[in-house]
């Protein structure tokens, strides 16, 4: 992972429909009312679109523009089509967002080399990835016993604890 200094950065993983987005909000709302400026960054395994057929950007995009952004009282997006190029590494990602967040949860890049919190559904009946990646930290889980596991476990469902976990982890210090 490159050194963006002015990020610390961990990562949320598992596989799908494992709780990671619900964790991640939940992580968002209590950092945030920590104090802590948060940013994420999500990775799809599909296409997506932010805008809507018919609206401007989406003519816009749609006429072959590469970069649109749009802009409002409220928010802004920068839309970028990837054409003729690889999808973005999280490396090429994180320079992209401004300098003065505290952190920066990513949700996803589970193969990227960042710090990274594995969540685990209690029905899982599979091993942790945490055995064979050196990156994850620890494990976010309510299942009854995961079997060989060398990190840390919390409870999926305590987000104050995965929160407390990850100031400590990334000495984030305290905000509020």
């Amino acid at each position: 992972m490159s050194d963006n200094q002015h990020q610390k950065v961990m990562g949320i993983i598992g596989w799908k429909n494992s709780g990671k987005t619900t964790l991640v909000v939940a992580l968002v709302r209590e950092l945030t009312a920590r104090g802590f400026r948060v940013a994420t960054v999500k990775h799809a395994h599909h296409a997506f679109d932010i805008d809507q057929p018919g609206k401007d950007s989406y003519l816009h995009r749609e006429a072959g523009a590469q970069d649109v952004i749009v802009s409002s009282g409220a928010r802004w997006a920068h839309m970028h089509e990837i054409i003729n190029e690889p999808e973005p590494e999280l490396d090429d990602l994180l320079p992209r967002l401004p300098l003065g967040i505290d952190i920066v949860l990513v949700e996803g890049f589970k193969r990227d080399a960042h710090p990274k919190i594995e969540v685990i559904p209690p029905d899982f009946d599979g091993q942790s990835l945490s055995l064979e990646d050196e990156n994850i930290v620890a494990i976010a889980s309510d299942a009854p016993a995961l079997k060989g596991v060398k990190v840390p476990i919390m409870a999926r469902s305590n987000s104050l604890e995965v929160t407390d976990f990850i100031v400590d982890y990334l000495s984030l210090g305290a905000k509020v």
